[in-house]
This record gives C-alpha cells, structure tokens and sequence, in this order.
C-alpha cells in the first residue's frame, strides 16, 4: 500500500484511539455517578416522616407494614435495575450515540442540535473534517465506557446483593432464634397457655396483642415477615415481638373468647389448682381463708403476693365485704368459675395461680363433671372434705353433738361419693391421674373440736379420717392419686375481722405445697408433716 495512503490512515486510526480511551475516561465516571444517582433518587424521599408511594401497606389480618427486607427490598430492587436501565439507556442511545456522535460524523459540534441542517458546516472544512474524524473514536469510546460502566455496577450489584442476602438471611435466622427462644424458654419452665374463662379453658398458642395507640388487633405478633425485633403498627406504634423483649407487657386476650388475659401469661409457669367438694362444704370459705393466709404470709415478708388482674382485685374484695357483712361468704353459683389469678413470688422463683372454684353441685352428677374442662389441665386438686356430711360419721354422733352438726350446715353429699366421682373423670380429662397431687383439707374444724362423739383431728389428718370411719378414702386416694396430704382447718377462725393469723396460714398451707410441687420454693413456710414431701 502507498505511504501516501497509509500514513494518513495509522494518523486517524490513531487519533480515533485516543478519542476513544479519552471518552472512556469521560463516559465511564459520569454513567456511573449518573446512574448511581438515579438509583439513589428512587429509594425514596429522603425527608423522615415523609410519604413513600412505594411503601407497602399495612395488611387487614394483622394491621402491621411488612418489615423492609420481606418485600420492600424486591420492590426496590426492580426499580433500581429499572432505573439503571433507563439512565444508561439515555445516557448512551439519547445523547452520547444520537447526538453527540451522529453531530460530529456530520462535521457539527456535539452541541448542536439534531434538526439543524446547514448548507455546509460553519467552522469551515478543517475544523468539520477534524470532528467528522473525532466521531468513530467518540461513539466507540462511548459504547466502551457504558459497557465499562455496566460492569462495575453489576459488581457493586453482586457485592451489594451478597451483603443484603446476608442481612436478610441473618434477619431470617433471628427470627427462627426468637421464636426457638420464646417456644424453648416456655417449654423448659413448663409454661403451658390456658384461658381462665368459663366455657372456653382453651390451650393458647399465641395471645391476641392489642396496640396501646390504637384499636389494631395482632393476632400473630412474633418475630417474622412483619418485624424481627419489633413490628410496626398501622398507626405506627412499635410493637416489641419476642417474650425475651418484653411481648408480655401488651395488652393481651384469649384468641378462643375474646377476653382480657393477665400480662404474665407466657412469662410464668401456670398452676392450675380447682377446689373440689360438695355443696355447703366450705369451698368458697377455704378459698378465702387461703388468699388470707398468703397474704399474711407476704405481710411477714416470706412471700410476694399480687393479684393478676383488676378483676381478681375486685372479686376477692367482695368476698371480704361479705364476709364483713355476714360473717361468711355466699356459695358459688356457677357450675364452670373464673379462675382466681395470683401472682405468687418468693426469691427468685414465682408462679401464677389459677383457682377455680366451681359450684358444689357441679360434682354430684358425672356428665356436668365431665364438662370441667378445666379439670385436663390441673396440677393439683384441693379436695374438700365435710366429714359432717358423711352418713357414716352423722351416725356416730349423740344429741347435742348431732345438732351442732345440723347448726353447721352440713353438704348434702358425703365426701367418698364426690370423690368417685372426681377420681372416675379426672383420668379421662386429664389422662396424668397417678401424677397429680391431692391435698385434702377437712373444713369446719371450729365445729369438729367442739364434738364429743367423735376423736379430736390431730397432727396426723389421714390416722384421723380412718379412726372416724373413712379409712377408704384416704386409701382410694393414696391409690388412685400422686402425693396426698391432709389439714384441717377453720376457715371462720381463719378470716374475717376476729381472724387467727396462724390459722390463716395454716389454710394456705394446701395450696403451698401444691406449689411447692412446681418447684417454687416454699416448703419452709409448711408444717413438718405436710413438707415431707
């Protein structure tokens, strides 16, 4: 090839290369800032508080926004590619290619615009041949640095990605964590979630949670798509949705009937303890008696006694206006009871106990036994004995004896036959019989001393039960039940304005070493004989 010719095609050539590396330079630094910029410009308004038509809402079933890295990220993530795509695409296609280039292969500045035509270039031949020849490098460099520019941000991409995945998978792993946390913690302090409310006495999987700032309903507050460690409400209110972050001090409610739970559900070991006897047997009095000796008890500073809800506040109040009043209390008119609900601490160990205390003609027929279904959950029972109702005992009694007895206002049904009929249910309901302990208390002790007929109750409760002919019973429940153990106890003596304060605690004693056998540590406030075991 002539020199003439060559020459002058290495100088173009070489002029068009560095063209190219020089908008290389250029195109590449400012299609990524660019682009950069566009992709940071979608993420959102930048103002705190500000409205983002992009956020995702607040769902009907539980009004909560969906956490940020559950869908939010995906969303942003195709507006992001999205608007790298379109940036690049303008940057290039739009101004770099059609126009800039297309303007110096015709001899124009890259400035001028498209639909302007002359005649012949203003800058005159040299000037238009020059940038007719600058064109190739221009559009070639270009294409080069968008390209360039491509793959730095699909690396940034990949790594920004890498790092979000790992966010999120670890976002993912802590709330699989919180809820181990949360199911072991409960499982391995025996915490077991049952509705105290007549008729429903439901097992809970999770309470409903409802938002201190507005009337939302969460019905699945735990840590998952809607908020790891908190969630956020409709109404923005930040809801914590772990136990181990404090879950428990929101307002809660049974997901079966709707009613108001006690805040320490979920946090403390549930003891479920019904009080079973006949009518007139002094349940309701025991019970009152038992509340007066924990409180003596916590007045002495061995134990910490709390009620759970305003209404247990209430409810034991009106059992001491009654008792004020009439010097007893009215029986129990519900064949399925509320349960009583107490917080009850000493160290470091505390439990919350369930009372129930159903009506006495619950357990004179089987198939109204059978509907307790609180009974399934019991880990304990009180059993109330009226041994003046027994016929066997009655029998036994002499004329003045006899009418002190009638004056006390015996149960109608003897103690053996609301046995049988407790022991006959208890195991198809609860299906832990042999487990469950038993702690039998012999009422209207005030009475039985004044007796004659009969041997006066000492130390030993159980050697005095056979002595006055029900030896079976005791037997029957040594046999059928856990551990046994027996009182006698005076609630009149017990309560009320002229009450004894060490018969106050000895009718808490029962319910003590019930909980005793869950582990809270009170056998020091029992008796020698009841703390054996």
């Amino acid at each position: 090839m002539n020199s003439w010719i060559l020459y002058p095609a290495l100088i173009a050539g070489g002029y068009s290369a560095l063209v190219a590396v020089c908008t290389v330079l250029y195109t590449l630094p400012v299609a990524s800032i660019r682009t950069i910029g566009a992709v940071g410009r979608r993420i959102g308004p930048l103002t705190s508080g500000a409205h983002d038509p992009r956020a995702v809402p607040a769902g009907t079933a539980d009004p909560a926004h969906p956490s940020y890295w559950t869908r939010q990220l995906r969303l942003d993530a195709v507006s992001w590619v999205k608007a790298v795509g379109t940036t690049l695409r303008q940057l290039l296609i739009s101004r770099w290619l059609g126009t800039n280039a297309r303007n110096l292969l015709s001899g124009r500045r890259p400035s001028t615009p498209i639909g302007q035509r002359p005649g012949r270039p203003p800058e005159g031949i040299v000037v238009a041949t020059v940038l007719f020849l600058t064109g190739p490098g221009y559009g070639l460099g270009a294409l080069v640095g968008t390209s360039a520019a491509c793959v730095l941000l699909l690396l940034i991409a990949l790594v920004f990605g890498l790092l979000l995945g790992l966010v999120c998978a670890a976002l993912a792993a802590a709330a699989l964590t919180l809820r181990a946390l949360d199911r072991t913690s409960q499982w391995g302090r025996r915490i077991r979630l049952k509705c105290p409310y007549p008729g429903c006495y439901q097992p809970i999987d999770l309470p409903v949670y409802h938002c201190p700032n507005c009337p939302a309903v969460h019905r699945r507050l735990r840590a998952g798509r809607l908020g790891v460690f908190r969630r956020v409400c409709g109404c923005g209110q930040r809801l914590r949705t772990s136990l181990l972050l404090g879950r428990h001090t929101i307002a809660a409610s049974c997901p079966h009937c709707n009613l108001a739970l006690p805040r320490l559900l979920g946090t403390t070991r549930i003891v479920h303890v019904p009080i079973v006897g006949g009518t007139s047997s002094g349940k309701t009095m025991l019970m009152t008696a038992m509340f007066a000796g924990l409180r003596s008890w916590s007045d002495r500073g061995q134990l910490s006694v709390t009620y759970a809800t305003d209404e247990d506040r209430s409810e034991l109040r009106r059992l001491k206006g009654q008792l004020d009043q009439d010097g007893w209390v009215h029986r129990t008119a519900t064949q399925q009871p509320r349960a009583m609900m107490l917080q009850i601490t000493r160290g470091r160990t505390r439990r919350l106990l369930y009372l129930y205390d159903p009506m006495g003609e619950t357990f004179q027929d089987s198939v109204i036994v059978r509907e307790q279904q609180y009974l399934a959950h019991a880990d304990g029972v009180v059993l109330v004995a009226d041994v003046l109702a027994e016929p066997e005992v009655r029998r036994e009694l002499g004329g003045a004896d006899a009418q002190k007895a009638v004056n006390a206002r015996p149960s109608p049904e003897g103690p053996k036959d609301t046995y049988d009929r407790l022991a006959g249910e208890f195991t198809a309901l609860s299906g832990r019989r042999a487990k469950t302990p038993v702690a039998t208390v012999v009422t209207k002790r005030d009475v039985l001393d004044q007796l004659t007929s009969l041997p006066t109750p000492g130390a030993r409760i159980d050697d005095w039960l056979g002595a006055i002919g029900l030896g079976d019973l005791v037997q029957s429940l040594g046999h059928d039940f856990g551990a046994t153990r027996y009182w006698a106890v005076s609630a009149h003596a017990a309560t009320g304005a002229g009450a004894l304060d060490g018969e106050s605690r000895r009718a808490a004693e029962p319910v003590l070493w019930l909980l005793s056998r869950t582990g809270l540590p009170v056998k020091p406030l029992l008796t020698s004989e009841a703390a054996k075991r």
